[in-house]
């Protein structure tokens, strides 16, 4: 920050990304005890500053002149709270670091804007896009000292999700034990098989690419070990998305990192989808999708047996594919 002292200072962290906004406000807090030891800290959410205690926070205390005080979920700051929020925010005093966590959302816009206006440092929080993830792994790794190439951080993402936090904690786990060796996609495989194993997204796979007895296989498998059957319809619903953006713009002129961010998925799909393409048609996706849309009204209610409409939407899919 351009600031030499975080005290007499505003920030705000803005954005719906839990991981990155803790973070954020971590780092400030941190900045400030490093200064001043002996800050009297205080985590507050919005919603409870009514009735004068913002004024109290932000006065310091008896023991401590010093103050940090986060304001989280800035969002539902009472009315009655925002003028002196708002005055304190653009004008902070001397011994006071103040931090403001909105997490995204037109709420609270009237006083958004007026901390933008005065030119409060604002930090974004926002969601990382699926195309932005080996990016994300490759920093969280550098912290972490470990090497780790790009096949290991796309079967990590496979195995774990798209969940910054998850991804996070894996790495952390990952790094920990393997003590400086170069981290493999074997190794991530290993560790973490078991989760990726039978998932939603395991079975879109397998039906996609025509295995339709293994697809129905994991199906079962998924339903009996506790999936959600709309986290079976989600899955395929997403696979088919990105297959059909796929399909509509491979021909047009654009780098794997450009094509991957219009389609929506991280660079490594390009090649699962290139792959697909060959026995997929812009017209068979559409049948597909529209066969999703049936099903996943049968899992949420429509039909007695969710498992029998599931099983009907593979060989649905498998049909489709063949067109």
């Amino acid at each position: 920050m351009a600031t030499k002292t975080a005290f007499g200072t505003t920030l705000l962290v803005r954005g719906s990304e839990s991981l990155l906004a803790e973070r954020a406000v971590a780092a400030q807090v941190a900045r400030a005890r490093r200064e001043r030891p002996n800050a009297e800290v205080t985590e507050v959410t919005a919603d409870a500053l009514a009735d004068g205690r913002f004024a109290d926070l932000v006065g310091g205390s008896l023991f401590a002149s010093d103050a940090v005080v986060v304001v989280t979920d800035l969002a539902n700051l009472p009315d009655q709270a925002l003028p002196l929020v708002k005055q304190t925010a653009l004008a902070p005093h001397d011994e006071l670091c103040l931090v403001l966590v909105h997490g995204g959302g037109i709420k609270g816009k009237a006083l958004l804007d007026a901390l933008k206006k005065a030119g409060v440092t604002t930090e974004y929080a926002e969601p990382v896009k699926p195309w932005e993830l080996p990016k994300f792994i490759a920093a969280e790794a550098r912290v972490l000292r470990m090497v780790l190439d790009n096949a290991a951080g796309q079967a990590l993402i496979e195995a774990v999700g798209t969940d910054l936090r998850s991804l996070s904690a894996a790495l952390r786990q990952l790094a920990s034990d393997c003590d400086g060796e170069q981290v493999s996609a074997a190794m991530v495989q290993r560790y973490f098989g078991g989760r990726a194993e039978v998932t939603s997204f395991a079975v879109a796979d397998d039906a996609l690419s025509g295995r339709q007895g293994s697809a129905l296989e994991k199906l079962r498998w998924a339903l009996s070990t506790g999936v959600s059957p709309v986290l079976v319809t989600s899955a395929l619903a997403s696979s088919l998305r990105g297959l059909g953006k796929y399909l509509e713009l491979r021909s047009g002129r654009f780098s794997d990192q450009d094509l991957a961010r219009q389609v929506g998925v991280p660079p490594f799909k390009l090649k699962e989808f290139n792959r697909l393409s060959r026995d997929w048609s812009g017209h068979g996706v559409s049948v597909a999708i529209r066969a999703v849309a049936k099903a996943d009204e049968q899992v949420k209610g429509a039909a007695a047996d969710p498992s029998f409409a599931l099983e009907q939407l593979l060989l649905a899919v498998a049909a489709a594919r063949s067109r």
